[in-house]
């Protein structure tokens, strides 16, 4: 008969035991009665990103000598190391022109040496600055060798560095290893003296 009272009193407990366990939509925990704030419009700027920076477009020309730029105007043929040597060579072309105030450079020497036809060399840039002895170009030099990376150009480019020593009229690319074969190149710009076109007289 003892057990009878122990009984009922199991029986009571059972509802609010059950209703202790009964499951929660917001299980593990309730939501937050306010939702986090976000600042808005931070300004984007003085982040860093890790890829390089694309090459600055050059817009002008930066002039530290005028002596040096008067000089360069006239740079109007190249001569290629590689070849210079070899009987039968020639000098290239190459003009320098100006537009606006941003110098632009263009040449190119094709080989006529014997068993050197076809090889050639060229460059194509704008001049980024004039300085005592130096001239910096961005842009390119190709070399075309047809002993080398079976006739496809090689070229060097970027921020080109030309430079001139004492008083000498020539400008060699400091940068002139063959990046195929490592062969330094001895690319030169070289001034040559501008003919004095006088009238020709006329006869009586």
């Amino acid at each position: 008969m003892k057990l009878f009272p122990l009984l009922l009193m199991l029986l009571a407990a059972s509802p609010a035991v059950a209703q202790q366990q009964a499951p929660n939509n917001y299980y593990p925990a309730p939501p937050p009665a306010q939702a986090p704030t976000v600042e808005q419009g931070v300004p984007t700027t003085g982040l860093s990103s890790p890829l390089p920076a694309a090459a600055p477009k050059v817009e002008r020309t930066e002039i530290t000598s005028d002596a040096e730029a008067q000089l360069f105007a006239d740079a109007r043929r190249i001569v290629w190391g590689r070849y210079a040597k070899i009987k039968g060579a020639k000098r290239g072309d190459v003009t320098v022109t100006r537009q606006g105030g941003l110098w632009v450079v263009k040449g190119r020497i094709d080989s006529v040496a014997p068993g050197t036809e076809g090889d050639w060399a060229a460059i194509d840039g704008v001049v980024e600055k004039i300085a005592p002895n130096l001239v910096q170009v961005r842009g390119e030099v190709a070399f075309r060798i047809a002993k080398v990376e079976k006739g496809v150009p090689c070229k060097v480019a970027g921020l080109l560095n030309f430079r001139r020593s004492g008083k000498s009229q020539v400008w060699r690319l400091a940068e002139g290893d063959n990046p195929c074969d490592g062969v330094r190149e001895g690319f030169d710009l070289v001034y040559e003296k501008p003919t004095d076109k006088r009238p020709v007289p006329k006869r009586n």
